[in-house]
């Protein structure tokens, strides 16, 4: 929690005053946006564009103006969590749910920074389940189809119910192992029917502040 609180911290300091930003949605994304919160208290004069309505309710009861994306040209940067990075800072995203409105902003973000605890860098891709959101429409057919790319896996759900997004689409949590070639998995995905976007965010990052346990953080950039 303590290294997730640092991280967090840390990103708000690359937030200036006049700026567009993109408010990620989970865990260490919650310490940004709360100390986002703390600096519009002070004075700061931000808008942002969150990417759940989770995080909009956080946003707004911080005090954070908030705007449409499509109200907007561009933003100047997002702050967003990340379940795994490689050293490529190639991620995977979708464990909070959000994927779909996550990989929107990021793309119309000019500096994308991931903010994680030190348990999130990975060598390759692939431990953490890939989420894959789908159309509700014959999904059993669509997530036929994307088993036969040689991974299992299971519809999300939440409280014994299946899991619906901010979208009204369901999540596949798909077991691929090692993904050794996460762009040319993330478009093959994306020409499936049914398949609306998966949660590989490929070249995308541009910073990663890291967070150990220890108390000690580490900013990587490309």
């Amino acid at each position: 929690m303590k290294a997730k609180k640092l991280t967090g911290e840390k990103a708000a300091e690359y937030i200036e005053a006049g700026m567009i930003i993109g408010l990620g949605t989970g865990s260490t994304a919650y310490y940004a946006i709360k100390k986002v919160g703390e600096m519009v208290r002070n004075g700061l004069k931000v808008k942002a564009v969150p990417t759940s309505k989770e995080t909009a309710k956080l946003a707004a009861e911080e005090g954070i103006e908030l705007v449409e994306l499509a109200e907007v040209n561009s933003l100047d940067l997002t702050i967003d969590g990340a379940d795994e990075v490689d050293p490529q800072f190639n991620l995977i995203k979708g464990g909070g749910g959000a994927l779909l409105r996550e990989k929107i902003v990021a793309s119309a973000t000019e500096k994308l920074i991931i903010v994680v605890d030190e348990s999130k860098l990975v060598e390759h891709l692939g431990a953490f389940p890939l989420p894959v959101e789908i159309t509700p429409f014959s999904w059993k057919y669509t997530q036929r189809m994307i088993e036969k790319f040689s991974c299992s896996s299971e519809i999300r759900k939440e409280n014994g119910e299946i899991f619906i997004t901010d979208n009204d689409n369901y999540i596949l949590d798909c077991n691929f192992g090692k993904i050794k070639d996460p762009v040319k998995l993330t478009v093959e995905l994306n020409k499936l029917p049914g398949v609306v976007e998966n949660g590989i965010f490929a070249e995308m990052a541009e910073i990663v502040v890291v967070g150990y346990n220890d108390g000690h953080i580490e900013v990587l950039e490309k």
